[in-house]
Order: C-alpha cells, then structure tokens, then sequence
C-alpha cells in the first residue's frame, strides 16, 4: 500500500517549485501528483483524467452526497475535490500520491484518511513572504497584503501539521521534504531548529 501526502502553504512560499522538483527525482518513480474534480470548463491543452477530471455540477453533487471525496471546495464559482476512488486506486499498486491543497483541504483528507501524512511549508518570515510575493510581480499591493493576512490563517492551523519544513534555501527545502517523502525521515537538527525560528516569528 503506498502512502498519502498532503502539502500546503502559504501563497509565495515556493511550494508548487518544490511539488515539482520531489516529482523530478529518480526516486518519485512510484509517486503520483493528485487529480482532482472540478466543474470548470476544459482549457486548451488540459487532457481529461491527466489535468483534472472534468465533470458536471450535478456529478460533482452526487459525489459529495455519496462522500466520494477525500476533501472538495468552491474557488471563484467552480467545485473542486479530491476523488476517493482514484486516491485509493492508486495507493493500492503501492504507489504513493501528493495533494497539492489548501490548509482546509488538508484538514479534511486528515479526516477522510487519517492515514494520510500532512506536510506545510513555511516561509522564513512574513518578511519574507512579502519579497516573494513583491518579485512575481502577479499580485497588486492590496492583493499582497491580502494573502500575508491570509498567511497568517494558514500558519495558525499549519504548525500541527504532521510535519513543517521552511523554504529558507531551496535545496535543502527540498532535500527535508524528499527525506520525508521517500524515507520516512525527520529533518536534521539544525533544519528543525530553523523550523522552530521561524515558526516562533511567524506567531509572534
């Protein structure tokens, strides 16, 4: 049976980067990246069963009355959730999967599946976070301030995740979460001690 990881963090804090480098390794040969549902239209270049599952409202609707869902959620007018089923599928072959979710979405996989491994990223400060958010160039100034509000939300229910890694360097960002991931391992001492840093910031 493989197993099921569950990463969030705040916007800004490089996590979508990191999802996509543990999938690059040698070792993420048996590790899937979640598919989701959703009620949205298609896109151009979005491949059924590949970028998402694309069903109706209706659909979408049976699956939450027959809890069919790991964890679903409503952005900007469209459904969309976690399918049980395919989670389920593939973690029976042995194969491990990670979600890409928001902390409430995690929360409620932590529930469907108590089994599931909640893992959140951190920032080194909301200082930080700021520079980050600032240099995409994506975001206005009250967009900005609305995310580093919405951090805020997010650390409060993150620091009891299963387990925090800060990206304060992105390589070793990324070694702490593969070591997690593929070996079951905890960070080094002076990765957890940076952890402790900068969590003691963040809910000052």
């Amino acid at each position: 049976m493989g197993k099921l990881f569950v990463i969030s963090a705040p916007s800004g804090t490089g996590k979508t980067s990191l999802i996509q480098a543990i999938l690059e390794d040698s070792a993420a040969t048996n590790t899937k990246l979640g598919i989701s549902c959703t009620t949205r239209k298609e896109r151009p270049k979005e491949i059924n069963g590949v970028s998402y599952f694309f069903i109706t409202n209706e659909k979408f609707k049976d699956k939450i009355k027959n809890k069919e869902l790991l964890e679903y959620a409503e952005v900007y007018g469209n459904l969309y959730g976690t399918p049980k089923d395919w989670v389920l599928s593939v973690l029976s072959k042995g194969e491990n999967v990670l979600l890409e979710l928001d902390t409430q979405g995690a929360l409620q996989v932590k529930e469907s599946f108590p089994e599931s491994k909640t893992i959140f990223i951190i920032p080194p400060s909301y200082e930080d976070l700021a520079k980050r958010l600032e240099l995409r160039a994506q975001d206005s100034n009250e967009e900005i301030l609305r995310r580093l509000k919405e951090a805020k939300k997010e650390v409060n229910v993150g620091k009891d995740f299963d387990q925090i890694v800060v990206n304060n360097n992105f390589e070793e960002t990324l070694n702490d979460l593969k070591q997690f991931i593929f070996r079951g391992l905890k960070p080094s001492t002076a990765r957890q001690d940076a952890v402790n840093k900068s969590l003691n910031l963040l809910l000052d």
